[in-house]
């Protein structure tokens, strides 16, 4: 089928009430029509995810912001016409009619343009909004690949956009603007002191009273096998440890030294970017190693790596708990 054919038909699913799976630069969403109650419902059961849990509505361009917010400052502006289309959510005040079946009942809305140009193919031939979680079962690895996708949810898709492995790899940066200052409620691609340095304020950090948003619980992005984050000043130490006890399946910064045997050893980039690109496709990897636990060598403690440690940090709480409802 050809990629006229193809979106036409995804946008035929998406206004008859269906799900469609489809990329972004982020990873890939499990899309809904962000204005049918039925057909988001319909997202929530194929992910296993809790009914409370607010989505992320797609948008064609940020033309469409006064459809979905009521109020939009100057700052909300000024960071999608440096940002958008691209890896970027802003959390909003909902307009009337928003259903709360995206907002997770809530009087906030999270928006945000992809740059993926099978996206926004979508998007532009849909008309509307669409609403999308990541395309996995609630609580684990997020996908990156069509066939991460197929893999998670099967045939619970009515049709998956394949459009090759994602360029960013990790989910958006979400800053919440609800409340007339910018707050960062997850990290990703682009750093808050980017976003400090365009609005010329400081960015707050979540708290207690900040909206509920996608990917911000403790457990989250969790492979099946657990998996335990080390320090790289005692990793190599604590995998021949674990080696000792049990298949140990690594990912590490460093060339596994001749000194230490496991039955995986996965290098991973040393470049932050580069390692985020390729996160969850080696999480994927190393959960069907046949090993029994995981072991990552936690990143630097630095700020370009933070979007990183957030995921591998969730992942592990995710691991731990061992629950198949932790995203």
């Amino acid at each position: 089928m050809g990629f006229d054919l193809e979106i036409s038909r995804a946008a035929e699913i998406l206004r008859a009430g269906g799900l469609v799976a489809f990329p972004t630069e982020t990873v890939y969403g499990l899309g809904a029509d962000a204005s049918n109650p039925a057909a988001v419902r319909r997202i929530f059961a194929a992910k296993g995810r809790p009914a409370d849990h607010p989505l992320i509505v797609h948008l064609a361009s940020a033309m469409a912001l006064p459809q979905w917010a009521r109020e939009i400052p100057p700052a909300a502006r000024a960071l999608a016409a440096r940002y958008w289309p691209g890896p970027l959510t802003l959390i909003l005040r909902r307009a009337h009619g928003v259903i709360d079946e995206v907002t997770g009942g809530q009087d906030t809305v999270g928006l945000r343009v992809p740059s993926h140009p099978m996206a926004q193919a979508l998007l532009q031939a849909f008309g509307g909004g669409i609403a999308a979680p990541s395309a996995n079962r609630f609580g684990r690895i997020s996908p990156t690949t069509a066939q991460h996708v197929r893999d998670e949810l099967g045939d619970r898709v009515d049709l998956i956009l394949d459009g090759g492995p994602c360029d960013v790899g990790i989910e958006s940066t979400i800053v919440d603007l609800s409340s007339g200052v910018a707050v960062l409620l997850r990290p990703g691609r682009i750093a808050p002191e980017e976003i400090e340095a365009l609005l010329g304020t400081p960015v707050g950090r979540r708290g207690s009273g900040s909206p509920r948003a996608s990917g911000t619980l403790a457990a989250h992005y969790a492979p099946r096998l657990p998996l335990l984050l080390v320090p790289a000043e005692t990793f190599d130490a604590a995998v021949h440890e674990q080696g000792v006890l049990r298949s140990v399946a690594v990912l590490a910064r460093h060339p596994n030294p001749a000194a230490v045997s496991v039955t995986h050893w996965q290098l991973a980039p040393v470049d932050p970017l580069a390692y985020a690109h390729e996160l969850y496709a080696a999480l994927r990897a190393l959960d069907e190693s046949g090993c029994e636990v995981i072991l990552v060598e936690s990143p630097p403690e630095t700020p370009d790596w933070a979007a990183v440690r957030d995921r591998l940090e969730r992942a592990a709480a995710g691991s731990a708990a061992g629950s198949e409802d932790a995203t």
